[in-house]
């Protein structure tokens, strides 16, 4: 493995630990199942009309949002007017309500249906968005309005952009309350309204953790309410405790090794040439570089914003400090460090063959990857067939076919048992018996089984020709052999062989050519040379040093040709070696 991804570790592990998680359990456990007062089955994740969303804003957000004593009634501590939701994590600024509209008209009304319905709000999309003041048009609710540069939010009904009709809520409680009521009473929520967002931030300074939370309320165009939420747990201020200046020193030192390593690859680069990018390794390799130096880009670019809006976010407690887009971008920096972390472990797999049954292993995995390819395409076809039948016959019906790509994802949990028999055959009664039962019978009995044969045909093989032939050089093992001649070489503990392997090299060439000289005819020398080109030509073939893995199946022919070639070769040898002790005999009179 690269020296760089060595050091890749003690970064992510210093990205996400536990905390996060809990945190997120709690406040999710508080804004989405805390249930509405004299009605249990309502809470946010029930949400299914206007009447039921305006109920949790008056009730669970309202309770969860303001807690401005102890249990007790009592003051704790001094709250310099803030809130402590679970009495440890500090309100940052205050909550935010934004609302995002579309004009009437955007979509056609057939002319049959004109006189009964005049209006018409399609779906959202920024052509079809309602930039006009409403309502009472004397506060900022009820006025469009941009929003800062956050990026956009992508919905089960759309992707929406920034901006909107905006108000923030109070410091008080009861301030907060009777906005809620007065925006209830004069229609804030209109036909034109297609989603919500209720954004604020958290701090939390026993764990150094900030939680940024989104409660999203869509408005579809065919009616109701689809809610979703976004829980962000992320560690804005990265260097505060030893551990963490630790973590900074293992990100140093995974530069200078990243650095070291990009020089090595440009200098094999520039050796090899187009050679270089002959191997799958090597693209690897050039993989992890582009990921390492892409999370190096993210890490500075989130750092430097961080710098920038932090201490503006905390000056003013009375606005919305939007937290939101440094969680985001600090998220993506998170999945870069996933992915990379992710090929730096694949990459082990070109050490494995350090052990017989991992270079068993990786040498089926290659032989039969063409096989499996050829599997692939026949098994997607049929696969995708099915996913569009299963689609078109039940996504109107079935939850888990709505949409093409569900219909795939749940063709996957059908292979795996998890499925909805019932849900398919009360859509169809007779084409979802029929669809599911051939599905099981072509993909799970026959496909799949097909693909497992390819896989055990293919070890037999491999492990006959490791029975019958020589096993591959253990890579693994000559790597650490090399490595401590080079350490033992620079520290000047041992010198190079260099000059006495010339001298052997030397010496025994010459011997060779007085024995060719004095005792070998030139038809034994063509013949010793013939012998020669076919055992390089057959351990080249079968017993390459250079690509381990690509062991290919002996033919009769072949095998037979082999066995000719063992005979011969068993005759020359001792003929060879006749002629030898002659040459040696005579060698040893004359030095004598």
């Amino acid at each position: 493995m690269s020296e760089a991804s060595r050091w890749n570790p003690g970064v992510t592990f210093g990205m996400v630990n536990p905390h996060m998680y809990y945190l997120n359990k709690v406040m999710s456990s508080l804004f989405l199942d805390t249930s509405v007062p004299g009605d249990e089955r309502t809470n946010f994740k029930s949400i299914r009309s206007i009447a039921d969303f305006w109920k949790f804003m008056e009730g669970p957000l309202l309770e969860g949002l303001y807690w401005n004593s102890w249990y007790n009634n009592k003051q704790l501590y001094n709250l310099k007017n803030t809130s402590r939701i679970y009495y440890e994590n500090i309100l940052l600024g205050v909550p935010r309500v934004r609302q995002l509209k579309v004009r009437n008209n955007t979509c056609k009304v057939y002319s049959s249906f004109r006189s009964l319905m005049s209006e018409c709000y399609d779906k959202y999309t920024p052509e079809n968005e309602d930039l006009s003041v409403f309502g009472l048009k004397n506060e900022t609710e009820w006025k469009y309005s941009t929003s800062s540069n956050s990026p956009w939010h992508w919905g089960f009904v759309g992707v929406y952009r920034n901006g909107g009709y905006i108000f923030t809520l109070s410091k008080l409680k009861s301030e907060t309350k009777d906005k809620f009521i007065n925006l209830r009473l004069n229609s804030w929520i209109t036909r034109g309204t297609r989603v919500i967002f209720i954004d604020f931030s958290l701090y939390n300074a026993n764990v150094n953790l900030f939680c940024i939370i989104r409660l999203v309320a869509e408005f579809p165009a065919t009616g109701g309410i689809l809610t979703s939420w976004q829980f962000y747990s992320v560690k804005l201020l990265r260097y505060v405790s030893y551990y963490d200046y630790f973590i900074a020193s293992c990100e140093i030192i995974f530069c200078i090794f990243l650095f070291v390593f990009t020089t090595q690859e440009v200098k094999k680069m520039k050796e090899f040439k187009f050679a270089y990018f002959k191997s799958v390794w090597n693209w690897l390799e050039l993989l992890l570089l582009v990921l390492c130096f892409v999370a190096i880009s993210f890490n500075i670019y989130c750092n430097i914003q961080i710098f920038l809006s932090l201490g503006q976010l905390l000056k003013n407690t009375e606005t919305y400090s939007d937290f939101y887009f440094l969680a985001y971008w600090h998220m993506y920096y998170n999945n870069i460090i996933a992915i990379t972390i992710f090929f730096a472990w694949i990459k082990i797999f070109k050490f494995i063959s350090f052990n017989k049954t991992m270079s068993q292993l990786s040498s089926t995995l290659s032989r039969c990857i063409k096989d499996i390819v050829g599997f692939a395409i026949m098994f997607f076809i049929i696969f995708f067939a099915y996913a569009q039948l299963g689609f078109l016959v039940f996504g109107s019906q079935v939850d888990d076919f709505s949409t093409f790509q569900n219909s795939i994802f749940a063709q996957f949990r059908i292979v795996l048992g998890d499925f909805n028999f019932a849900g398919i055959q009360q859509a169809n009664r007779i084409l979802g018996p029929i669809y599911f039962v051939t599905f099981i019978f072509f993909v799970f009995f026959v496909l799949l089984n097909m693909f497992l044969a390819i896989i055990n045909d293919t070890y037999s093989e491999v492990k006959a020709d490791y029975s019958i032939g020589k096993r591959p050089d253990f890579e693994f093992g000559k790597i650490i052999k090399k490595s401590y001649k080079n350490a033992l070489e620079k520290l000047k503990l041992k010198k190079a062989p260099k000059d006495d392997q010339d001298k052997k090299m030397k010496r025994s060439g010459s011997l060779a050519e007085q024995a060719r000289k004095e005792d070998f005819g030139k038809n034994e020398i063509q013949s010793a040379e013939q012998i020669k080109k076919w055992k390089e030509k057959l351990e080249k073939k079968y017993y390459s040093a250079e690509i381990q893995d690509d062991y290919e199946p002996v033919t009769q022919q072949e095998f037979r040709e082999l066995f000719l070639y063992a005979v011969e070769l068993e005759k020359e040898l001792h003929y060879v070696s006749l002629k030898l002790n002659r040459v040696m005999r005579k060698l040893s009179a004359i030095q004598n």
